[in-house]
């Protein structure tokens, strides 16, 4: 009867680390999807040209170390003694109803609005977007 109880009991611990390691697993992966999947925003970076006292934009601009702007396609900068950095500053829409309704990219706001191809004015759910 001892013996019978080791049994079960080794048993059982067995299937509970199983058990513990099998949600622990799913659980990691559920975290690195959702990662990748709300970083897809990106960035740019543009090293510093040597001699000059700030960083150059695309327009020829210069600008002062530690200043921060927003470039005409919607990327949001700033200058550093390394150089420039920008990474854009929308979001996307990505989980709507593609059938009935579009996106449509506002450059003053650097936003997406999406709505119904029929009639612009109504606006559509999103119900996923990445940026």
């Amino acid at each position: 009867m001892v013996v019978a109880i080791r049994l079960f009991n080794s048993h059982f611990c067995v299937y509970t680390v199983y058990f513990i390691l099998q949600k622990t697993f799913l659980a990691f992966l559920f975290i690195l999807v959702t990662c990748v999947t709300i970083s897809d925003a990106f960035c740019l970076f543009e090293p510093l040209t040597a001699g000059k006292p700030g960083c150059i934009d695309s327009k020829g601009t210069l600008h002062q170390f530690g200043s921060h702007w927003r470039a005409e396609n919607c990327l949001d900068c700033s200058c550093g003694k390394d150089g420039t950095s920008c990474c854009s500053s929308y979001a996307t829409p990505v989980d709507f109803d593609e059938e009935k309704c579009e996106s449509i990219f506002d450059k003053q706001t650097c936003s997406y609005k999406v709505v119904e191809k029929a009639d612009h004015k109504k606006e559509c759910p999103v119900f996923t977007w990445v940026g």
